[in-house]
């Protein structure tokens, strides 16, 4: 994740008055109070943790999702509704998502894996090289997607390592218009490859 660590900024908590009611963190949260933000964190994040742990059997990993999870709850704090349940039943929700999310991906990263070692056979790469030869395949994928004018330029792009000039000579296209498809076709490439930075909680 590239999202900063959420940070408790000073509040009436540190200082040590009254602590409020979970259903008071609830309504500042959906205000958009940040030191509620914060509290709900201090709250309910070692709970969150201790869940994605159990279910990935990895810290770091447990940390990123539990990252995923508070900032799913800042984003979507306008869809909390106290009269369908508590405020910690609903990021227990959110985090039970997060975590059926993280194991999905996992799942696909396996089968992925495991088609590139079936596709090779004996011959199939290192471990060493798994990550590398996976990323060649999530790129092929991607480019089986674009429109055929766009595949075409990317691939002679890609794998002949044509520069555009000598892609207009192949095609006979303007030049100009072979350079309207790698741009078009990379940032289509690019919607495919990167994970939405604003997931739905």
């Amino acid at each position: 994740m590239t999202e900063q660590p959420i940070t408790a900024p000073a509040s009436r908590w540190a200082t040590g008055e009254a602590a409020l009611a979970d259903e008071e963190v609830a309504r500042g949260l959906v205000a958009g109070d940040e030191a509620c933000l914060a509290e709900a964190y201090r709250r309910w994040s070692g709970l969150v943790h201790t869940l994605a742990r159990r279910s990935l059997g990895d810290a770091e990993e447990a940390a990123d999702v539990t990252q995923q999870v508070f900032l799913g709850v800042w984003r979507g704090r306008g869809g909390f509704r106290p009269e369908r349940g508590a405020i910690g039943g609903w990021i227990v929700g959110i985090a039970r998502r997060r975590i059926a999310d993280a194991l999905s991906a996992r799942t696909r990263r396996t089968e992925l894996v495991a088609a590139v070692g079936s596709a090779y056979g004996p011959a199939a790469p290192a471990a060493g090289h798994a990550e590398a030869v996976l990323d060649r395949v999530v790129v092929q994928h991607g480019l089986a997607r674009l429109p055929a004018a766009q595949q075409r330029v990317l691939r002679l792009a890609f794998y002949a390592d044509l520069t555009q000039t000598q892609i207009a000579d192949r095609t006979g296209w303007p030049l100009g218009t072979v350079k309207s498809h790698a741009r078009r076709g990379l940032r289509q490439l690019r919607g495919f490859l990167e994970p939405d930075p604003h997931p739905e909680p």
